[in-house]
């Protein structure tokens, strides 16, 4: 009889995503790891699925439906407390139509004690491939949880053409399977495909072209998953204008923010992370370069802004401080640097980590190369130890 029932709301579901032309599908606990779901297998209430866009959580019966999705061509979940996927946490959606898509979660220990590493600027060539062998051999050693890399993980997408670009692209994701611990990406500034066209004669109408290149490789370039009882959240941040980027959290994003963070508990503390930080001290570090491609400010729609950190970032910490926010993590500045802000009723510590691909030099200062590791117990977040890659 139960069967029966679940069988009649999977069909009305279907039938109710053929007339809006949504996405929909079920999640459901994957007892025996075979991907497929068996007739002991339940579904799973209370997970959250989104299309980068909507975000809506499953039924009492593990059923979900977002309807008429304007996503980006993706699907996942948030992976929920002592669960990973049976094979991922997202899914492409081909075409406009309807779409259906389940998702095979398997049961896995949720710690109250973890730890992992936050990396970063790995800029992967066939030149880098020492610092790569290098930085697997920290992370074999260290044995995390998980890893985090905030972007620039190619030499350059950004003033390339097609060929080099999905070149580096290829390589980087061979060279993250040989990483021992499940590793979590978000895109940088040399990720954006052919923006400047004056160095990488990639038309604004290529298929791949700016954030399209990464979605198409490594899937979802904003999303979230919990762990050890911390909603982690992955941001892009990162726009373009014409054929120049600026750090920014868009606005499609931003009320995505909103709804991912609306469909966990008020109280699990949030992590981002992200390529170009929301403040930083590098500014005064590097000092202000006037021109050239690194430029210190860009317009972002037709205002000067402060290019290398958000220049919305005070919307975005607003947004995210209805939760408790102990830790924002970027890269960018190819040096480990960290601060805390205080606000009222909430402190938050910004850190940004050194570079995977090497030292960084920067008038009489030489950053060390490096990643940090992270030991988190009940909740609480350590300073975190950096570990050179030498």
């Amino acid at each position: 009889m139960k069967r029966s029932i679940l069988l009649i709301t999977l069909l009305f579901l279907v039938a109710a995503a053929a007339r809006s032309g949504s996405i929909s599908g079920l999640v459901f606990n994957d007892a025996n790891g075979n991907g497929v779901r068996d007739q002991n297998e339940s579904g799973m209430k209370g997970v959250a699925v989104s299309d980068q866009v909507n975000v809506v959580v499953t039924d009492g019966n593990g059923f979900y439906n977002i309807p008429a999705s304007k996503g980006f061509g993706y699907v996942f979940i948030t992976l929920p407390q002592g669960y990973k996927p049976s094979r991922s946490y997202y899914q492409k959606i081909e075409g406009t139509g309807t779409a259906h898509a389940d998702f095979a979660l398997i049961k896995s220990p949720g710690p109250t004690q973890f730890k992992f590493i936050h990396a970063s600027d790995t800029h992967i060539s066939d030149k880098s491939l020492d610092r790569m062998a290098k930085f697997q051999h920290v992370v074999d050693s260290v044995r995390p949880d998980f890893v985090l890399i905030t972007g620039d993980l190619v030499k350059d997408a950004l003033r390339v053409g097609e060929k080099e670009a999905t070149t580096l692209y290829e390589l980087y994701k061979s060279e993250i399977l040989k990483v021992s611990s499940t590793v979590w990406n978000v895109p940088g500034n040399h990720e954006i495909f052919g923006i400047e066209r004056e160095l990488s004669k990639v038309s604004a109408t290529h298929p791949l072209y700016g954030r399209k290149m990464y979605r198409s490789y490594l899937g979802p370039d904003y999303y979230s998953f919990n762990f050890g009882g911390i909603h982690f959240v992955a941001l892009n941040s990162l726009e373009f204008d014409d054929m120049w980027y600026y750090g920014s959290i868009d606005s499609v994003q931003r009320e995505w923010l909103k709804k991912d963070l609306a469909a966990q508990p008020a109280t699990m503390p949030v992590v981002t992370f992200q390529h170009v930080p929301f403040l930083s001290g590098a500014l005064s570090v590097a000092g202000y370069t006037e021109s050239g491609l690194g430029r210190s400010l860009e317009r972002e729609k037709g205002k000067l802004q402060y290019r290398h950190v958000v220049s919305n970032a005070h919307e975005i910490i607003t947004i995210l401080q209805t939760h408790p926010f102990p830790l924002a993590l970027g890269g960018h500045h190819h040096a480990r640097q960290w601060f805390f802000l205080e606000t009222e009723g909430q402190q938050t510590r910004f850190e940004q980590t050194a570079a995977v691909v090497g030292p960084n030099e920067d008038n009489s200062f030489v950053m060390p190369s490096g990643v940090v590791v992270y030991n988190v117990k009940g909740g609480e977040i350590d300073e975190g130890e950096f570990i050179r890659i030498r």
